[in-house]
């Protein structure tokens, strides 16, 4: 059996738990020295003020960080009604302060209603969203006003978990379920915008990715305590975090080895998904990813060709 290039790192989903203050690219550089290889990258964006699951992706399994992103996401946060702020979060200056006492929470619940289901956002303007192949927050800092325009995002649930007066200021404690692209940051401001005394957030933590959760997750501390022991980084193997990602699809022996020569396979009749699925041979192991096309299935990323080990 072959065996992997010594430079090649065992493949895997690392799920990390973000500290605040920390950028995703800084997570990413930690786990390339952790890791020992270059090989690493992350799917989905968390701001610096923001905490929680970071899924990192090492070796061969960047190659699956594509088909974590589009996943639906929750957040546990702190909205601020009263205090409108440049970057719709804390890390912004304040822009207009209003009084927010009066507010009711029956008005609140009616705000929060109008903005759930499938709705039109418009992304924060420190958004990382590309104008003419230059990000938002960019142009903003250098002191452009930037409007973004407004796209369709599904917020499936959007519920408060307390409530809090602090002086004029009301501090909602909510948890928001909500489609990939959306920004909790505009959820803030919106909110506050609809109740007539502007918001903005305060605190976020990412608390699922999809199937994966943030108490499957581990500090960077945890993590280096793990490696300065002599041990590995411990990650999801690759059959077991496709399996977590997308459906599976089981291989025989003979299709595993057609597979892992790029070769499209028959789709059985009974398949009705019509996106991507994980083909595992019989050992649990991901050979691809494929998707059904035609009646057949079509493989998009081999990830174990014929004679390798995974």
């Amino acid at each position: 059996m072959a065996r992997r290039a010594k430079d090649e790192p065992a493949p895997g989903l690392v799920l990390v738990d973000k500290p605040a203050g920390w950028t995703s690219h800084d997570v990413v550089g930690r786990m390339r020295r952790l890791a020992g290889t270059r090989k690493v990258g992350h799917a989905g964006t968390l701001d610096p003020m923001a905490t929680g699951l970071l899924v990192i992706g090492i070796g061969r399994a960047t190659k699956l960080l594509t088909y974590v992103v589009g996943h639906d996401k929750v957040y546990e946060a702190t909205i601020r009604l009263g205090q409108t702020t440049v970057t719709d979060d804390a890390e912004g200056d304040v822009t207009a302060t209003a009084d927010a006492t009066d507010v009711t929470s029956p008005q609140i619940a009616d705000a929060i209603a109008g903005l759930t289901g499938d709705i039109q956002q418009v992304p924060s303007s420190v958004s990382a969203i590309k104008i003419d192949g230059e990000r938002a927050y960019k142009r903003v800092r250098e002191g452009e006003d930037v409007e973004l325009p407004a796209r369709p995002v599904t917020v499936h649930a959007f519920s408060v978990l307390g409530a809090r007066r602090e002086g004029t200021f009301i501090d909602l404690d909510v948890r928001v379920d909500v489609s990939s692209g959306t920004y909790v940051r505009a959820l803030a401001r919106d909110l506050g915008a609809a109740l007539g005394v502007g918001g903005h957030l305060t605190a976020l933590r990412r608390t699922s990715v999809g199937d994966l959760e943030i108490k499957d997750a581990a500090t960077l501390d945890a993590l280096g305590d793990i490696v300065e022991a002599g041990g590995e980084v411990p990650r999801l193997g690759l059959g077991s975090a496709a399996a977590d990602i997308m459906p599976v699809h089981a291989l025989s022996e003979t299709e595993a080895v057609a597979l892992g020569y790029g070769q499209w396979l028959d789709a059985d009749a009974g398949i009705a998904w019509d996106g991507p699925l994980a083909a595992l041979d019989p050992a649990g192991d991901l050979v691809a990813i494929v998707r059904p096309e035609g009646g057949r299935l079509k493989p998009e990323v081999v990830f174990k060709p014929s004679g390798q080990a995974s």
